[in-house]
């Protein structure tokens, strides 16, 4: 039985349910930040990022710094991009244009590849960009959370290696990160950056990144500095090299306690094999997608290969929206998310299947969630006279 006071089981893209033992080990006792007991930690923390990038490159980089997701892109754009450089984003939701926005916060001229509401840029419109003007980086979101849409980063990946190979490839990993198939090293990524609170299943407040050699260098080799200090890549990189050679160090306070509910679930998801990992959250994937599609629901994300594994993004019957149905949903002891994207928000709702919801047996999460759902979905039915 979870120790944990009772509560709706959280089942949205993000921030989801949590191990018992993460949360209990945030309540760590105060301690130095430099004192060898944090450094030990941190330095373990460290290594196991590694391992769940699947990365044995040592002249590779994982990033843990205070802050969320986002401060993923922002190191990515001021450390990567200078003024006036060129930026391809492959758009498949509100991420993208999130992204986006961010690059042009520090000054890249940014082309986005924009397919329908729930698809992804096709490779030949990758292709297509890439020849047409030189970009120092292409940016995408590996799983949108307004969507559902998986992208092919490897894929991608080997199509930018072959037409454009100075073009640094950067993935928004937040929903992908812990419960999606990714290979840092084989598949060549250049960063690759990520949030605590979803498939890792740590509580939100680090952004978590692994950025290659490649990128390390550029960021070296820039004409002018980084234009962030907190976000800036050199003033992290000696720091973390370090803690993770057990040598204390400083340039600004890590978040110690949610550094230690990082090190207890990477401990658990590095204890097993990362492919297992994927299986089972493709296994339950398919399991809940089948059972949507006999509540005759349809996803956003329609074709198969482009449809996540950690989420189901669905519309709603015609004539209910999210309000008619997410408060039987919590009524019966789930939470369900809201529709995000602007277009269509209004139209459909969000399940967050990842995690520990999804790999500790004794969890019944998953099951229960889909019978509240349709008995939740009936209930708004009458309620509509539908």
């Amino acid at each position: 039985m979870s120790s944990q006071a009772p509560h709706p089981t959280l089942l949205i893209p993000g921030p989801i349910e949590f191990d018992d033992e993460v949360l209990q080990s945030m309540s760590h006792y105060a301690e130095s930040h430099t004192g060898p007991g944090f450094v030990k930690t941190f330095g373990e923390t460290l290594t196991m990022v590694r391992k769940l990038f699947q990365s044995t490159n040592p002249a590779a980089q994982p990033f843990v710094v205070a802050g969320s997701g986002t401060l993923g892109w922002d190191m990515v754009s001021s450390n990567l991009i200078e003024k006036g450089e060129n930026a391809l984003v492959l758009h498949t939701g509100y991420f993208g244009d999130s992204y986006a926005a961010c690059l042009q916060t520090y000054g890249a001229n940014v082309t986005q590849i924009k397919p329908a509401i729930g698809d992804r840029p096709s490779l030949a419109e990758v292709e297509k960009a890439l020849k047409e003007k030189p970009y120092k980086l292409i940016a995408m979101t590996h799983t949108d959370t307004s969507t559902g849409v998986l992208n092919d980063i490897k894929s991608v990946t080997e199509l930018v290696r072959r037409v454009s190979p100075q073009t640094l490839v950067t993935v928004d990993g937040v929903c992908s990160v812990g419960c999606e198939e990714i290979a840092f090293d084989a598949w060549d990524l250049d960063v690759v950056l990520t949030g605590s609170q979803k498939a890792i299943g740590a509580p939100p407040g680090l952004s978590i990144s692994m950025w290659s050699p490649r990128a390390i260098e550029t960021v070296k080799s820039r004409k002018t500095p980084p234009s962030s200090y907190y976000a800036s890549v050199l003033n992290w990189l000696p720091v973390l090299q370090n803690y993770e050679n057990f040598k204390p160090s400083y340039f600004a306070t890590p978040a110690t306690q949610l550094v230690h509910a990082l090190h207890t679930s990477l401990s658990q998801i590095t204890s097993r094999p990362m492919s297992e990992r994927f299986a089972i959250h493709a296994q339950v994937s398919d399991r809940v997608k089948a059972a949507v599609a006999e509540l005759g629901l349809t996803q956003l994300a329609s074709k198969p290969e482009n449809q996540a594994h950690g989420m189901t993004a669905m519309y709603l019957p015609e004539g209910l929206a999210p309000t008619d149905v997410l408060p039987g949903l919590l009524k019966r002891g789930v939470i369900f998310a809201a529709g995000l994207h602007k277009e269509i928000a209004t139209k459909y709702i969000r399940f967050g299947h990842m995690g520990v919801s999804i790999t500790d047996p004794k969890r019944k999460d998953v099951d229960n969630a889909l019978a509240a759902l349709k008995e939740a979905l009936a209930e708004a039915k009458q309620a509509k006279g539908l």
